[in-house]
């Protein structure tokens, strides 16, 4: 077997700043699952994703570590209301019809449907700890 093959993007981490409102954007909006859900040390994890894939979403809390040091602790939280620290790039087979229904559950919309020179058509929004989220059409073959 092709080592190269044998490698596959498990999960990536998101932060949030509360994640009942998270779960009711991931969860109830996208109609992903919780996969876990995890405390330690005053911390929360919960992982979710789509039910039709394996890569999973882990929404962390900023600075999601018992060592940071209570600055740090604010430049993230910060930087977290900024809408600075990461942004998801999802698919779907309907940019538009997902567009009006994450619209209609008040997220806060960055970019309305539009077809890209290279291709895709993709809108965007924030979710609810301010993080971009994308998504991406991709052309009829």
């Amino acid at each position: 077997m092709d080592r190269a093959t044998d490698v596959r993007l498990a999960q990536c981490f998101v932060a949030v700043d509360d994640h009942d409102k998270a779960l009711a954007f991931y969860c109830d909006v996208l109609g992903f699952e919780v996969r876990n859900d995890v405390g330690y040390e005053g911390m929360r994890w919960v992982t979710v994703a789509s039910p039709e894939q394996d890569v999973e979403i882990v929404l962390e809390p900023p600075a999601a570590s018992p060592d940071v040091s209570p600055a740090d602790k604010q430049a993230m939280a910060e930087l977290l209301a900024k809408g600075l620290l990461r942004a998801v790039n999802f698919t779907t087979t309907d940019c538009d019809a997902l567009f009006e229904r994450v619209r209609a559950a008040g997220a806060d919309v960055i970019q309305e449907p539009v077809d890209q020179p290279y291709g895709m058509r993709d809108c965007a929004f924030r979710d609810p700890a301010g993080n971009m989220v994308r998504f991406l059409e991709r052309p009829a073959e």
